[in-house]
Parts: C-alpha cells; structure tokens; sequence
C-alpha cells in the first residue's frame, strides 16, 4: 500500500470526533457497521442521493415551465431558471454526496473509471444502478408533488392533449426526455455528442489537481455552470446529457403512463447512450492534451487529498488489519518537501501511522512489541 501526505498540511490531523466529542452509541454502533460490512450501502446511497437532487432541482423548474405553458400563463418558469436549477442541484449533489462515494453521478463517469481508473467493475455496476434508482426516485416525487395540477390538466384538455402528451410540452415531457417532432435524429446525436464531450472535458478540468486555477472547492460551480450553459444554448435541439436522468424519468413517466412513455426508440438510444462513447473520448483527449505530469500540485489540492488520504479508517495512511502470517513491504513514497522514500518491513503489523513533522519522519508501528521508531532529517 502507498500513500502520500503532505509536509505541510500533516503537522496536526483533528477529526471529528475531536471537535464534537463522543455520539450516541447507536450512531457510533451504525458508524462502525457503515465503515465494514456495509461502506458499499453509503457509497450507493449517496450516489442516488447526489442524482436525486439535481433531477429534482431541474425537473421541478421544468415541471412549472410546462405547466405554464400548458395553462398560458406568463412567468412560470423559463430555459434560463431550468438552467439554473440543475445548476443548483449539481452543486448541491457534489457538495454535499461526493465526500462519501466519490462523487459520480453520471454512469459515463462510473463507466470512464472502470475503463481508465481500475474502479472495480461490481462497484461500477451498484453505482450506475444507485444512479438511474435517484432519478426515478426524484421523478416519480415530482409527480406526486404536482398529481392534482396535472391531473386536472389532463382532464381539462381531454382527447387534444394526446397530440403533445409524450413530446417535450406535455406531461409526460416533464420526467421523460423527448425529441421535438420531425426533428432530425442525426442532428439531435451530433447535438448530444459535442455537448457531452464539452461537458465531459469541463469535469476532467475541474477536477485535475495540477490545476491551479480551479482549486477543489471551485469544480462544483464550474461543473454546475457548464450543465447550466449547455441547457441555455443546446436543451431546444435535444439534450440528456447524464444517462442517469434519461433513464430514471424515462422510468418514471412508463411507470406513470405506460409503456407509450418510452417515446421514439431512436432518440431514446439517443439520449441514453451517446454521452458514454463521447465521454470517454474526452477523457482520452484530456489525458494526450492537457494532462501534464511535471506540473506543481497546489496546496488546495494537496489538501484535499491528504483530506481523504488520512481518514481514520479508509484513509492509505492509516494501515488496519494487515496479515499477521505475512512480511508486506509498506512504501510510502513521493512525500512532498523530502527527497527519499521510506520502506519498512514488518512481519507482524496491527497497524501502521505516518506522522510527518517539521523536522523529522517518524512511523510507528505497533506489534505487541516494543514499537519500532525510524526518524531522520532528510527521510
């Protein structure tokens, strides 16, 4: 196992259990669990959770923009607010969800780390299923929330309203993405393809810890504005963009409508499956064009790193529950402000901690021994 913490940012850890002191016994009982048998069920949780607020915050603005039109009445919602809520939700969802799974959100960023990232594959598959299961979630609430309006609607518009039903202006349009009718197929793909390849090179940007001017509490908004400006230029040609929001309101207007709400099998391929081949171009462009290994990390950066890398129980600094029958060799390596790297050997292991200080290294092993301490100056 390796791991790499800064000098700077290591010198005092404090978690927080530090700052608000002991919990209750059944959140520290449910923690414990959380953290083994069922770290999976949190990841998978908060990927649903983080889907669930954007498709709510952007379906909800287009829920009133076509009851609005649907009534014709003025100032119900616009372009510019359904751009703007899904805005919303993306920082919302990545604020808050991604800290505990990672922060996906989409099954063509799930998709690009199994392919390029080594993200296992079971993983994978739990994530995009937590992720379509959100915007089901989101969609099917949404309905509950406007039922009475809608229903009305319906019956005020009687046998006309079936003209429009599964197009983007009826009801059915709120949850489920449709095409305008006689648009034409292959232009609405380009359409979907430029724009998620746009977005797609926005996130990998955002994300990349050499650069300096997006720090990691910046690529929220950045990501969230991109989508915003993606809805404002490109929605009126036809735009999914997240195969997650495709197919959980697609889900939800047949769980609602029947299956007559699955709408055109060309465009819905379309919208399902275009921003996986697009994405993954993207991150291939990224990685030949922009990625630059020699570049310096910022401190913003190494922070959030060492963030996650020093978690008390997941975190690669902290060594647990290691093979007593075996010898591993531990090498924590590229510890920013040292030049050598550190490599310990030890047959028995509990557990192993890096603590780095100002002037010296120690790792501090425990064995049931006497603990074992390595310092000097330039390790």
């Amino acid at each position: 196992m390796a791991t790499t913490v800064s000098h700077a940012n290591s010198k005092r850890v404090v978690y927080m259990s530090d700052l608000h002191g002991g919990r209750p016994g059944f959140f520290v009982g449910w923690e414990r669990l959380r953290h083994g048998q069922l770290h999976w069920l949190a990841e998978s949780f908060a990927e649903a959770m983080g889907v669930f607020m954007y498709v709510y915050a952007g379906v909800g603005s287009t829920a009133v923009w076509v009851i609005g039109n649907l009534t014709e009445k003025v100032g119900f919602s616009s372009l510019l607010q359904i751009g703007f809520g899904y805005a919303a939700g993306i920082m919302l969802a990545v604020s808050i969800c991604s800290a505990t799974s990672g922060g996906h959100f989409n099954p063509c960023i799930t998709i690009v780390q199994m392919l390029f990232k080594g993200f296992p594959p079971l993983k994978g598959a739990r994530y995009i299923a937590s992720q379509i299961f959100g915007g089901y979630i989101a969609c099917l609430l949404i309905y509950l929330q406007y039922s009475t309006t809608l229903k009305a609607l319906e019956v005020a518009a009687g046998p006309a309203l079936a003209s429009i039903q599964f197009t983007p202006n009826g009801p059915a349009g709120i949850f489920a993405l449709y095409v305008n009718p006689g648009s034409n197929l292959g232009h609405v793909f380009v359409n979907e393809f430029v724009c998620d390849f746009f977005l797609a090179i926005v996130i990998f940007g955002s994300v990349d810890p050499s650069n300096v001017l997006i720090p990691p509490s910046m690529a929220a908004p950045m990501i969230a504005m991109a989508y915003a400006a993606a809805i404002w230029g490109f929605a009126g040609v036809g735009l999914s963009a997240n195969s997650a929001r495709d197919l959980g309101g697609r889900f939800a207007a047949m769980t609602i409508w029947g299956k007559d709400a699955a709408g055109d099998s060309g465009y819905a391929a379309i919208a399902a499956l275009t921003n996986i081949p697009a994405t993954i171009l993207a991150f291939i462009v990224y990685e030949l064009m922009f990625v630059d290994s020699d570049r310096v990390v910022s401190q913003d950066h190494r922070e959030f790193h060492d963030i996650h890398a020093l978690h008390r129980r997941h975190g690669p600094a902290t060594l647990a529950a290691a093979d007593r029958d075996s010898a591993p060799r531990y090498h924590y390596s590229r510890i920013i402000g040292f030049h050598r790297d550190v490599e310990l050997s030890v047959k028995t292991i509990d557990s192993c901690v890096m603590y780095i200080f100002s002037d010296m290294n120690s790792v501090q092993s425990r064995s049931g021994q006497k603990p074992i301490l390595l310092r000097g100056p330039g390790i």
